[in-house]
């Protein structure tokens, strides 16, 4: 199944709507084909640029969405812009939505052994039609790896939420992608933490905005050296704008 794509230094970004990437994703699930969606955003595209394997790893992905609004506007500073911004957490919504409809069942991994819980358990109230079929927390090592994808296996959900830090995740999924075999597997970042309430959504305004990045800057201060990054990447598209499109 192909879909239209501009490349962003390299990362192939789905120009999908959300509407067209939750269709493209059910379609995935109904035929059970194993697929890695990454919610991309700048810092992940200068990581991919600092580092071979990432940036593989990224191309690899079968879906990778534009989740950063720096994404968004440098699809659209080069004249080939991307439908719209597909968040990772709207994205998480609008596929329990569907999937309450059609049964889907779904297990979470990642964050606190309390955030995870009140993250699912919120998750099923929220949306109560889909069957949750198995969490735990984000924090095992190489030992514990194998223990964790049999139990995946076992439960045999459509969609897998990965929520761990952001140099672990995608590469998480990635190496045992085909082993786990789940349709949709996606990295969410700090999306638990959201669900469970440990931490505040940006309001209406900063999504708008643009803005929420500082929203959560704000909520979490330690993050400023990652966030260093946005002006860094905004530099760079402006210098280089007639080679960003370059794969």
């Amino acid at each position: 199944m192909s879909f239209p794509k501009v490349s962003i230094f390299g990362v192939p970004i789905s120009k999908m709507s959300m509407k067209d990437t939750v269709a493209y994703l059910s379609q995935v699930i109904a035929r059970r084909e194993p697929h890695q969606v990454i919610t991309a955003n700048p810092i992940m595209v200068m990581t991919a640029l600092e580092h071979p394997d990432y940036m593989q790893m990224m191309k690899e992905a079968e879906l990778v969405v534009p989740d950063g609004a720096g994404v968004v506007w440098a699809s659209g500073y080069v004249g080939n812009p991307v439908a719209e911004r597909v968040t990772g957490f709207d994205l998480i919504q609008e596929l329990m939505k569907a999937g309450e409809r059609q049964g889907w069942k779904v297990y979470l991994v990642g964050a606190a052994p309390d955030v995870i819980e009140a993250a699912a358990t919120r998750l099923q109230e929220l949306y109560p039609g889909i069957k949750l079929v198995g969490f735990r927390d984000g924090f095992f090592g190489e030992k514990e790896e194998a223990g964790v994808i049999e139990a995946i296996r076992a439960a045999a959900p459509d969609i897998l939420l990965v929520g761990r830090s952001a140099d672990k995740q995608e590469p998480w999924i990635a190496k045992y992608k085909n082993q786990l075999g789940v349709p949709v597997m996606m990295g969410v970042g700090g999306s638990f933490d959201v669900l469970s309430g440990k931490l505040k959504r940006a309001p209406v305004l900063f999504q708008k905005l643009r803005l929420e990045w500082f929203y959560r800057l704000l909520q979490e201060p330690w993050r400023y050296k990652r966030m260093l990054v946005l002006p860094k990447f905004a530099l760079k598209v402006i210098r280089e704008k007639e080679n960003v499109q370059k794969p």
